[in-house]
C-alpha cells in the first residue's frame, strides 16, 4: 500500500511526475539527468527494455511492480535515443553532461587565461555542447519522413556559429578588460572570471537559433489531447525556439557567475594561502556542485511538451480542431 501511494500507476512512454508543476518537472529531470545510470551494464539494458516490451504487449510476467517499470523506462531514456532506438554515445547523453562537462566548466573558469587557451576552452565548451544537441535531437523527421532529414549543413552551421560568437566575445572581452587600466588588479581578475558567462550564453543563442531555424519556416507539429497532429504552426515553433534559447541564457549563469564570486573569497583563507595546491580541487569542487544544482533546474523552467493556445496559433489550425489549448515538443 506504501509503495502504491508512493509510485503511480505505470505509464508507458509518459513522465512519472506531473508536467504542469515546477516541483514534477524538476523531479522528472533529476531522474533523466542521473549520472548512475552512465554504469548501467549492458544486460541490465536489454532487461529493462525487454520489461517495457513485454508491458507494451500485454506478456508482463507476474509479481512486476509499477516502480520497477518505472525503473526499466527511467534506464531506458538514459540511454536510448526515443526516436532512431540507437545508444547515445556515453559522453553526450543528458546523464553525462555534468560529469563530462565539469572539467571543461573549471577550464573555462581559471583565472589569467591567455588568448590561446580562452580560445581552446571556448570552442572544446562549443564542440561539446554541440554534440549533446545533436545527440539528443528531435530526430522523428529523420525516422519518420525520409524526404526531410536533418541536413548536415544545419548542424555544422550550428556549431561554427556558436563557437565563433563565443570565442569573439570572449576574446574581445578579454582584451578590453586588459586596456581598462583604471581598474586595481583584483577587480580585473574578477571580472575576468565573469567573462565567460556573456560568451557561453551568446553562443548557446547562437546555437540554438542556428540549429533549429528550420523550424521557424517549416514549423513544429501541434497535437490535440488525444494526441492528433493538427498540423504545422510557424508561431509554436517561434515560441519552442525562444522557450529554448531562455533556458540556455539560464544553465550558465550560476556555473560562470557563483564559481568566480566564491573563489575570490576561499582564496582569502588562511588554509588555501599556505596550500596553493589545493585551489584547483576545491575549485573543481565548487563548479561540479553549481552544475550539478543549475542544470536540472534550468531544463525545469519549461515542460519537455508545451502548451499553447490555439487562438494564437494560425488560422487554419484553430479551424481544424474544438480544442483551446494543444501542445507541442519544445525540445531540449
Amino acid at each position: 500500500m506504501a509503495e502504491s501511494a508512493a509510485c503511480p500507476a505505470f505509464q508507458l512512454g509518459k513522465p512519472r511526475y506531473d508536467q504542469s508543476s515546477f516541483l514534477g518537472r524538476l523531479k522528472h529531470f533529476v531522474e533523466i539527468i542521473d549520472p548512475s545510470t552512465l554504469f548501467v551494464s549492458e544486460r541490465r539494458l536489454t532487461e529493462c527494455i525487454k520489461l517495457l516490451d513485454e508491458f507494451k504487449h500485454g506478456k508482463l510476467p507476474p509479481g512486476v511492480s509499477d516502480l520497477q517499470l518505472w525503473e526499466a523506462q527511467k534506464v531506458t531514456q538514459a540511454i536510448i535515443h526515443p526516436d532512431t532506438g540507437d545508444k547515445i554515445f556515453m559522453p553526450f547523453r543528458m546523464s553525462g553532461y555534468v560529469p563530462f562537462g565539469t572539467p571543461i566548466v573549471v577550464g573555462l573558469l581559471l583565472p589569467n587565461q591567455t588568448v590561446v587557451s580562452t580560445i581552446f576552452w571556448q570552442w572544446l565548451n562549443q564542440s561539446h555542447n554541440a554534440c549533446v544537441n545533436y545527440s539528443n535531437r528531435n530526430a522523428t523527421k529523420v525516422v519518420y519522413d525520409a524526404t526531410k532529414p536533418t541536413p548536415t549543413s544545419t548542424f555544422l552551421q550550428g556549431y561554427f556559429g556558436a563557437v565563433t560568437s563565443a570565442v569573439s566575445l570572449a576574446v574581445g572581452l578579454n582584451v578590453l578588460i586588459q586596456k581598462a587600466n583604471r581598474l586595481s588588479p583584483a577587480t580585473r581578475m574578477i571580472i575576468q572570471r565573469l567573462i565567460p558567462f556573456p560568451a557561453v550564453a551568446s553562443a548557446n543563442i547562437c546555437n540554438v537559433g542556428l540549429m533549429r531555424h528550420n523550424e521557424l519556416s517549416e514549423g513544429v507539429d501541434v497535437l490535440d489531447e488525444n494526441g492528433n497532429i493538427l498540423g504545422s504552426s510557424k508561431i509554436a515553433a517561434k515560441h519552442a525556439i525562444m522557450e529554448t534559447a531562455f533556458t540556455r541564457v539560464v544553465l550558465p549563469m550560476p556555473i560562470f557567475v557563483l564559481p568566480p564570486i566564491i573563489m575570490s573569497y576561499l582564496e582569502k583563507l588562511p588554509l588555501l594561502q599556505m596550500n596553493r595546491r589545493l585551489l584547483l580541487p576545491i575549485h573543481s569542487l565548487v563548479c561540479l556542485a553549481t552544475f550539478s544544482l543549475s542544470l536540472p533546474l534550468a531544463i525545469s523552467l519549461f515542460p519537455q511538451m508545451s502548451q499553447i493556445e490555439v487562438s494564437q496559433l494560425e488560422p487554419e489550425i484553430a479551424m481544424a480542431t474544438d480544442c483551446k489549448v494543444v501542445t507541442y515538443n519544445k525540445g531540449l
